[in-house]
């Protein structure tokens, strides 16, 4: 359950530390007090989405943390498998932490975790019911989620639906192979042509920048050729002209006669003896290049042809040659596909038609758990209102099974009630009043918790459109819920107000020009002005204490 709520400029609420106990806990106070804010910051811990209005104004950062107690094995067990457990076993802290930049840091027992992980946890601590659950109520598409939470089918649907979204794929892959037989083959013509083509071309990937560079010495041999005669003619000699390597040779023969003289002589002459090899070996380089510097018009022709093919082609399927290649390499498979259309079609069937009918099977398994659960359901939703006051309500849980499978399996589920005799069943939002819906929700609300691990369970004005007798009734089924789970119920009735065990008062205050927020626990004094206040509005007299006394004494003998 939940011991312990800390709010940190949340809203209007500067600081504030809320002990909770077990039983029935009421939370009272006018209205736009901040009884919401309360519950969105339970909301926030349990992995709501947040955002920075959420933040006090003036304030860079919103903080939340909460204290359970009392938990769960399946949760104890889901903590530890999920390294999330603490050395107080029955012990968990949450907190969250929201920053103007929207960003959230969140804790489980001090450590790091997503707000996803928040979301699975909640589950096994709290479960909320605002006035939105009876828009739900209203809407008959959820009706089917209501019964199937009372069935207990996750398990029957974890294996169909795979099935179901499975079976939408093959007939999606089916519908593609069903194009017009004439589309079929105007695309095989156009692919087979594509790859004719770029087979022929017989592409090698850097073939097109080997090409270009030969173009390059192409467009230049002129000058190359000019350049290298009058390099090697410098190095070699010229007519009566001698070379820069017979020059060097006499140098270093010269050096040579002389080098036993003295050392510097001896290392001059090494040192002329490298530089003529040196020069040598450039000759003989420029040699080599310049005997395959034979200008070819037919080469170079080819060349240019080449290059022109590469880059028609290049337009056509890719900017580079790997693209082109890619793209054959696709179109192969496909044309492939294409070619074995049928084959391919047949195995397609034969696999959907297998799946279809094992998921018809597990569909038919869903309807008949969910006709036996409608029947329990419906004595269980009924012997609540009954205790609600609707003592001659009739309610039905119309489950109707179709032949076309769905997400959900074959069925629609439709809630439908008459609240006096001799009149039909219809649905809920057609004859329902809010009282009523508040009433039926509380009732289901009761029921399908009953077997849940969750700890607490929150009310949020649950009381709308309701008054008098009804009021408290629906004040006795809340004592009675409480008696069983921690229970907090945010309420503007005297009567809800006066049954709970527990009394929490939220209000607003003015201090230097800001608006506050605080929560305080109410004694008994104090509580009996506060459910006067209910009662009598600001005008709080004698009569009104008077009327809140004997509510709070019936409740004590409740």
């Amino acid at each position: 359950m939940l011991s312990l709520l800390h709010i940190e400029n949340i809203a209007v609420i500067e600081r504030a530390d809320i002990e909770f106990e077990s039983g029935l806990t009421v939370l009272t106070g006018e209205t736009g007090a901040g009884k919401s804010i309360i519950i969105d910051s339970i909301g926030a811990i349990m992995g709501q989405r947040t955002n920075r209005s959420l933040i006090r104004s003036g304030a860079e950062k919103g903080f939340v943390s909460a204290v359970f107690t009392e938990l769960a094995p399946e949760l104890v067990q889901w903590l530890h498998e999920n390294q999330l457990d603490s050395d107080e076993n029955d012990i968990l802290h949450i907190q969250r932490q929201i920053s103007q930049d929207g960003k959230s840091v969140c804790r489980v027992n001090m450590k790091p975790v997503s707000v996803s992980t928040l979301k699975q946890i909640s589950p096994y601590l709290i479960n909320i019911h605002g006035q939105h659950d009876g828009q739900k109520l209203m809407d008959e598409s959820c009706h089917i989620d209501f019964l199937d939470s009372f069935a207990n089918i996750d398990e029957l649907l974890q294996q169909y639906q795979p099935c179901y979204h499975k079976l939408l794929s093959l007939k999606r892959q089916i519908n593609a192979l069903d194009k017009s037989e004439q589309e079929r083959l105007q695309r095989v013509d156009m692919l087979t042509f594509h790859l004719q083509e770029i087979d022929e071309a017989q592409l090698k990937e850097g073939e097109d920048e080997k090409l270009s560079e030969r173009k390059a010495f192409f467009d230049n041999v002129g000058r190359l050729v000019n350049v290298l005669e009058q390099a090697y003619s410098a190095l070699d000699g010229a007519d009566e002209m001698m070379g820069a390597c017979e020059l060097l040779s006499t140098a270093s023969n010269a050096l040579g006669s002389l080098a036993d003289v003295s050392t510097e002589l001896s290392e001059m002459t090494e040192k002329a003896e490298e530089v003529k090899y040196l020069a040598i070996d450039l000759r003989d380089s420029i040699a080599q290049i310049r005997s395959r510097t034979e200008f070819s018009p037919e080469e170079r022709t080819a060349i240019e042809e080449r290059l022109d093919l590469i880059y028609r082609l290049k337009l056509k399927y890719g900017a580079e040659i790997s693209d082109i290649l890619a793209y054959a390499e696709s179109a192969r498979n496909e044309l492939e596909t294409l070619e074995s259309a049928d084959e391919q079609r047949s195995e397609l069937l034969r696999e959907y038609k297998e799946l279809r009918e094992h998921a018809r099977e597990l569909a038919r398994k869903i309807s008949s758990v969910r006709r036996e659960a409608a029947t329990k359901l419906e004595k269980a939703i009924v012997s609540e209102l009954v205790d609600l006051d609707m003592n001659k309500v009739r309610l039905a849980v119309r489950v109707e099974t179709g032949t076309k499978l769905a997400i959900k399996g074959f069925d629609s589920v439709e809630f439908q009630i008459s609240v006096n005799p001799g009149e039909p069943l219809r649905g809920l939002s057609k004859v329902a009043s809010g009282g009523e819906l508040s009433r039926v929700m509380l009732a289901m609300k009761n029921v399908l918790t009953a077997n849940e691990s969750v700890g607490t369970l929150i009310f949020d004005e649950i009381d709308t459109g309701v008054s008098g007798r009804a009021a408290q009734k629906i004040a006795h089924k809340l004592a009675q819920i409480g008696d069983k789970k921690q229970t907090l119920c945010v309420t503007h009735l005297p009567q809800i107000a006066a049954m709970g065990k527990h009394h929490m008062l939220i209000y607003k205050s003015v201090r230097d020009d800001r608006t506050y927020t605080d929560v305080c626990k109410l004694d008994e004094n104090k509580r009996v002005e506060e459910i006067a206040r209910m009662i009598s509005g600001d005008c709080i007299t004698d009569t009104s204490r008077n009327n809140a006394l004997e509510l709070i004494k019936k409740a004590g003998n409740k």
